[in-house]
């Protein structure tokens, strides 16, 4: 075997091998995208759902401890929504101070809910040119729309708005543990400001006045 045949046998091995890794490639599975800017793959944001119509009604989706929502005319703690990615384009709404999920029932009326129902409470997310949102329900393509503010909450919002603007929120500070005491200020005027020596049988020339 000459020189020629050698480099034609190694040539000929490194096109097999490219082949073998470009296929090996192509038949490997794509690693999950988890980008912040695609709704899905659990993405979870804190949001007030804002909301107006043409008749100049402004309100935010508020969920209550007793599972009512309401049109409230401020924001409030109730009013901070945490809404997580379910699949492309599904979310869930959770209220994070009562701990209850979104859900719709049949006829349109929306309640809280303390455990998820798929049926119930997954919701498209379709998004308007104009910043604003439109949520309805994924299994019966019902509009979310909030009850007028002088209707009972548990009546159907078959002429609420059903454009909301999801606001930017801050999930609330956690409470510290029963128990803890906060630690104290240093005391500027001691010796000892951070009390580094702690109690001692003696006590140092030192520190004595």
């Amino acid at each position: 075997m000459d020189w020629a045949e050698v480099r034609s046998e190694r040539q000929g091995l490194w096109v097999l091998a490219l082949a073998a890794l470009l296929l090996g490639a192509a038949q490997a599975h794509p690693i999950p995208d988890s980008s912040p800017l695609l709704q899905f793959g659990g993405q979870v944001r804190h949001r007030y759902l804002y909301t107006d119509d043409a008749q100049k009604t402004e309100a935010h989706l508020e969920i209550r401890a007793d599972g009512t929502v309401v049109a409230a005319a401020r924001r409030s703690a109730e009013s901070l929504l945490e809404l997580k990615a379910l699949k492309p384009g599904v979310i869930q709404i959770f209220g994070v101070r009562t701990s209850r999920f979104l859900c719709q029932g049949p006829d349109g009326t929306l309640y809280g809910s303390l455990r998820f129902d798929p049926e119930a409470c997954s919701f498209k997310e379709l998004l308007l040119e104009d910043g604003y949102n439109i949520y309805q329900s994924e299994a019966l393509g019902i509009p979310l729309r909030l009850p007028p503010q002088d209707s009972p909450s548990r009546e159907p919002a078959s002429r609420g708005p059903a454009r909301f603007l999801p606001l930017p929120g801050l999930p609330p500070d956690p409470l510290d543990p029963p128990g803890v005491l906060a630690p104290e200020p240093p005391n500027v005027g001691s010796s000892d400001p951070l009390s580094m020596v702690g109690p001692s049988q003696g006590q140092s020339p030192s520190y004595t006045s």
